[in-house]
């Protein structure tokens, strides 16, 4: 069986939104409430790296505040004034302000609308293999087999 013939350009906010939710497990799948995925780099078949065109609704957040041991994250917010959540305190975004995260420097990061508008920013990261997730404010951790992500409790046992 072929894959389909990506398309060579389309309006980014026409791309088919993820339907799964999250890959976190219970009870952290449940707090992606209000966030939505537009996954753009799977569109044109891209491997190396993934985008995403992620939206915010007031109240919900990017992510568990994580941390990469391999990839490369980069943020660039288009709309909204999301707070961005790190080792160093919450720092206000506002549209044109971007960010990085550099691979295994352990500095936990997410985004958090605390507003009463839509936030929507452009995420991108690398898919090194062997990356590992580690979460400092949850009782979660994440490595990466086979291509995809398996969730366990600090201490290994799983969810």
């Amino acid at each position: 069986m072929t894959s389909p013939t990506p398309p060579i350009a389309i309006l980014a906010t026409d791309a088919p939104a993820r339907t799964k939710r999250s890959n976190y497990p219970e009870p952290f799948a449940s707090r992606m409430e209000g966030r939505q995925k537009q996954p753009l780099g799977d569109l044109f078949g891209l491997r190396n790296f993934g985008v995403n065109l992620t939206r915010l609704r007031p109240g919900a957040v990017s992510a568990l505040r994580h941390a990469h041991t391999k990839q490369d994250e980069f943020i660039y917010v288009l709309e909204g004034r999301p707070t961005l959540h790190t080792d160093e305190g919450h720092t206000p975004l506002r549209p044109g302000m971007c960010a990085g995260f550099p691979a295994g420097t352990g500095n936990g990061h997410r985004l958090v609308n605390d507003t009463a508008e839509e936030v929507v920013y452009l995420e991108i990261g690398d898919r090194t293999p062997g990356d590992e997730g580690t979460y400092p404010d949850d009782d979660i951790q994440a490595r990466q087999v086979d291509g995809r992500w398996v969730f366990t409790h600090k201490d290994g046992s799983p969810y």
